[in-house]
């Protein structure tokens, strides 16, 4: 597996190594010797989590202020923009953002350690975004931020087509009122 460092030091592009043919191709997605001896992370994963949503959809910023997860995200139909923010306090990038593009066609997978806010963006006409987790979802923890809170300034790759967002992400706070 290839690891693509990015402007967040804890925060990986992982690119899979995929064997193609004229049946298809396979790919590993995770193997737990690789994240421990290779990425230096050992991790359990809790849960596995599948979303399907359509063009234009935002969702996120989330974390959870008790039960942290991390997340190994990847998307195995259309295409997203994915976005991690840092809101580790004490952290030196604390407020920074890293953005990517994350498709069926690339393969590529994000880890998005605790600590980090995520959300993505829809550019296919659906996508289909696959998660594993290392804690149990929370709700009465999770917490938004807005998705375009002006002092984290995360450039989405915005079109003047209308975003569909719910309710509670569209009330998402921001960073400073954390």
């Amino acid at each position: 597996m290839k690891i693509i460092p990015t402007n967040l030091p804890d925060v990986l592009l992982l690119e899979p190594k995929c064997y193609k043919d004229d049946r298809g191709f396979f790919l590993v997605s995770y193997q737990t010797d690789f994240f421990q001896k290779e990425l230096n992370l050992n991790i359990s994963f809790v849960q596995d989590n599948h979303s399907r949503s359509c063009k234009n959809v935002l969702r996120g910023l989330h974390f959870q202020t008790q039960h942290p997860q991390g997340k190994l995200v990847r998307v195995v139909s259309g295409e997203v923009y994915d976005v991690a923010v840092d809101i580790r306090e004490n952290s030196r990038t604390f407020g920074q953002w890293f953005g990517t593009y994350l498709s069926a066609k690339n393969q590529r997978m994000l880890w998005v350690p605790p600590g980090f806010a995520h959300g993505f963006l829809v550019t296919s006409e659906y996508a289909d975004f696959l998660y594993k987790v290392t804690d149990i979802y929370s709700p009465k923890h999770e917490q938004t931020i807005h998705w375009s809170d002006p002092e984290i300034g995360i450039e989405w790759p915005l079109n003047n087509e209308e975003l569909i967002i719910s309710e509670k992400d569209s009330q998402g706070m921001n960073l400073s009122d954390l």
